[in-house]
């Protein structure tokens, strides 16, 4: 990295001194409590727990899972919502000495069954909500809100032992399990405790995001509890959207759609919808549009990026300065290496997990000699600033041999003020292969605009763009969606599906 202080200079030096890496979470727990014992942890707008309170807490769950009898390394499921009492079991569990699988709150009965085979797991906790899926269950099933009577201390685990299995899509594409140590998944809450700002008890959150997503769980969660912020539970996102104006946070955790969504909600209520406090949202997990940056920089909100894997404990890097850097998604983080090995970025670290769960093969086809190969295409500026140009498994080949990236593409509709989202795909014409997108535009843009007005004007930003292009990338098919894509887990448009 050219500026090796970037992220340090963020932090008030005092704050600094006190954000110390810690290599195993139930060193994290005890950190919390010996730093924070006071300040409040984690609510769920009808109960508050300080840290002292929360960290008790968690060794009584600690105390209910040590009496189920299971070797230490045993992986042990949570399918909840976006609780408290989820925050608690997974802190429990890994400190306990064993392996966390926090299942998505929207699998299916056979996919939950079939994510408990996939990944051995030898019992579950689950929310009342979900038990009726849980009939053909056999491992031992606890409810989430099962809490032992005393107290048990953390065991004793190392920074390389395994901590948690995350779902993927991987860098080759196919379901996979990541397999993510202590060091790894603390290593990703201390990088994701930098921002622009004093962070130390004056923060606070609403975890949106996923804990089953490693997004969610490293910087929607671990990294407020680095900082001694305060998160609210949120298990229900429509509701969870409607205590903003209570709530107040000061800052938020998001996916570029869910801002959307918000921005969408201001608009229509007002700046005090979002409860008049909120002065930074970090998001990540999709691209992240600069007119989307502008729109909250004009509510004297910052919007950062950054980019993550699964694979590497969710953060790469980060970018506080996206106003004079829009594009980038920042410098990357200390503590790691990175290298370009044909375009494709490649990184090693305490950050980097230790592959794939039972599957050797993807291991090996993904990692070599301690490197993690991204799968994806990145450029580095003068200045240490790093640029997505795109994923290697979403290249168009066409005809005559040229290679088109579609993100690099997609990249400059982002940057026009009438496109909400876009997808570049090919497609055909008469028998050859082509270059298309469609195009959800942002309809606010267009109030009262009739469908011929607004497919001219969509149509003006193809001819616009094609103009930068070289001939073989060019657009030659457009088309103006009406509804929205087809959008994954985290709402990026599904490309597969779309």
């Amino acid at each position: 990295m050219k500026n090796k202080n970037y992220f340090y200079e963020m932090i008030p030096a005092d704050e600094m001194a006190r954000l110390q890496y810690v290599p195993t979470i139930p060193q994290f727990l005890e950190k919390l409590k010996n730093e924070y014992a006071a300040l409040p942890a984690v609510s769920d707008m009808a109960t508050t727990y300080t840290y002292a309170e929360f960290y008790e807490r968690i060794g009584r769950r600690r105390k209910l899972i040590n009496g189920l009898g299971l070797k230490k390394g045993a992986k042990i499921a949570v399918w909840d919502r976006n609780s408290v009492d989820a925050m608690e079991l997974y802190l429990a569990i890994t400190s306990a000495g064993y392996v966390t699988v926090m299942l998505p709150a929207t699998l299916q009965e056979m996919q939950m069954l079939g994510s408990l085979k996939k990944f051995d797991v030898e019992a579950m906790f689950v929310r009342e909500e979900f038990r009726p899926m849980c009939g053909k269950v056999q491992v031992k099933m606890l409810s989430t809100k099962e809490i032992a009577d005393t107290f048990t201390p953390s065991a004793e685990v190392r920074k390389e032992d395994l901590a948690s299995i995350f779902f993927t899509g991987g860098t080759t594409g196919m379901p996979k399990g990541v397999m993510l140590s202590h060091g790894n998944m603390m290593r990703g809450a201390f990088n994701g405790m930098f921002m622009p700002s004093s962070v130390i008890g004056n923060q606070r959150y609403i975890a949106f995001l996923p804990f089953s997503h490693i997004f969610g769980i490293v910087r929607g969660l671990l990294a407020c509890f680095f900082t001694g912020s305060l998160v609210y539970s949120c298990e229900d996102m429509k509701a969870g959207i409607g205590t903003l104006p209570r709530i107040k946070p000061t800052c938020l955790v998001l996916v570029p759609g869910l801002c959307e969504i918000l921005l969408g909600l201001t608009k229509m209520y007002g700046p005090q919808f979002l409860g008049g406090e909120l002065k930074l949202i970090i998001a990540g997990a999709a691209n992240v549009p600069p007119v989307l940056i502008k729109a909250f920089k004009e509510l004297n909100i910052r919007l950062l990026g950054g980019y993550g894997l699964t694979e590497s404990s969710n953060l790469v890097s980060g970018n506080a300065n996206v106003e004079e850097y829009p594009e980038s998604v920042g410098p990357a983080y200390p503590e790691q290496e990175y290298k370009f090995v044909n375009g494709e970025l490649w990184i090693k670290g305490d950050h980097v997990m230790m592959g794939y769960y039972n599957d050797p093969e993807a291991t090996a086809a993904t990692m070599e000699d301690g490197w993690l190969k991204t799968g994806d295409l990145v450029h580095e500026d003068e200045n240490g600033y790093l640029y997505i140009d795109g994923r290697i498994k979403n290249i168009i080949v066409l005809k005559n041999g040229e290679n088109v990236l579609p993100e690099s593409i997609e990249e400059k509709f982002y940057m026009n003020q009438f496109v909400r989202d876009c997808l570049v795909k090919p497609t055909s014409i008469n028998g050859d292969e082509v270059i298309g997108i469609e195009i959800l535009p942002r309809m606010e843009m267009f109030k009262d605009a009739t469908p011929e007005t607004i497919q001219k004007t969509i149509q003006g930003v193809v001819d616009e763009i094609n103009k930068e292009l070289p001939p073989f990338a060019r657009i030659i098919t457009m088309k103006v969606r009406t509804e929205d894509f087809k959008r994954t887990g985290s709402l990026k448009v599904d490309r597969r599906n779309s």
